[in-house]
């Protein structure tokens, strides 16, 4: 019994129980009388807390600080301890689930230029659906702006695939600087080997074992899996591919990121990319971009 609220229902329980006086409870449990007959006049904050239980049943695998943006997004001027407080007058913690232990090792060279498209890393997602059928999803993650450029679903995705995927990806921002993965047989083919050499793409594998030299999109699959795959039953393929894209867009244009200074990716990615001169802007980036600021803030000048 440490604290006040505690010491406050041992006093009862013995005045209720046992025929204490009040004094006399005090004593046995040393507590203060004081704080014993205080009553608080702070308000119950329904409101606030009945939109925070909703936010938490929304976003099931958010924590304080996450559900704190999206509240001061919504207008509500709230302070970050008083959202945890309340956070945790719920229950609305969020149980922490047992992770394996990954091999650590050197990664890959970071990009020069801290711009869109200068890095982008590829790893497969494993799930499956109500039937017991297994697909795979594809993801290509921009290293600098943390988006999620792609996430391809299907029952199998072979090289071949993963080329014209990335012939699309291509197609709409240029060119990337490097592109890192596994070893998988997939990326190892002879069909991605042709076309690196075909384009000049630089690719890096990472080395056996070591997966967190491909961390970022390690970290991406990560919070798939926990947000979307561990929550979603799928029906069918199909029910995938729209759940996945529905996630994705969120996870770009909504979903705050922590090492971003909790701004969207795409956020980010915007002003990261108009704060370089033109010259040296991703080929195409800026006229067909992935990310757009504009639907994440409001730039009405005020009157």
């Amino acid at each position: 019994m440490v604290t006040p609220a505690a010491k406050r229902e041992a006093i009862a329980h013995l005045r209720a129980c046992h025929g204490m006086s009040e004094r006399r409870a005090c004593r046995v449990i040393d507590a203060d009388r004081k704080s014993v007959r205080y009553r608080s006049k702070r308000g119950d904050d329904a409101q606030l807390r009945e939109r925070l239980r909703e936010l938490a049943n929304q976003r099931r695998r958010f924590g304080y600080r996450r559900l704190h943006i999206l509240l001061r997004r919504e207008g509500v001027m709230i302070n970050k301890k008083k959202t945890q407080r309340l956070y945790r007058e719920e229950g609305l913690e969020v149980r922490r689930r047992r992770s394996r232990r990954r091999a650590v090792g050197t990664r890959a060279p970071t990009p020069v230029l801290a711009l869109p498209n200068q890095r982008l890393s590829l790893d497969f997602v494993h799930d499956q659906m109500v039937t017991g059928r297994r697909f795979r999803v594809l993801n290509v993650v921009d290293d600098v702006t943390r988006e999620c450029l792609a996430a391809v679903p299907d029952t199998s995705i072979s090289g071949r695939r993963v080329v014209r995927e990335l012939t699309d990806l291509i197609a709409l921002r240029g060119k990337p600087g490097m592109i890192v993965s596994d070893n998988g047989t997939e990326l190892t083919s002879n069909a991605v080997l042709a076309w690196c050499g075909k384009l000049g793409v630089e690719w890096h594998y990472i080395a056996p074992g070591k997966p967190m030299q491909n961390g970022y999109v390690e970290s991406f699959n990560g919070r798939m899996r926990d947000e979307l795959l561990n929550e979603t039953l799928f029906l069918s393929i199909d029910h995938a591919r729209v759940a996945i894209a529905v996630w994705v867009e969120d996870y770009n244009r909504e979903r705050p990121h922590s090492s971003l200074g909790y701004e969207t990716p795409a956020a980010f990615a915007a002003e990261l990319n108009n704060q370089w001169p033109a010259a040296l802007r991703p080929t195409g980036y800026a006229t067909q971009p992935i990310a757009s600021a504009a639907l994440m803030r409001k730039n009405v000048a005020r009157l």
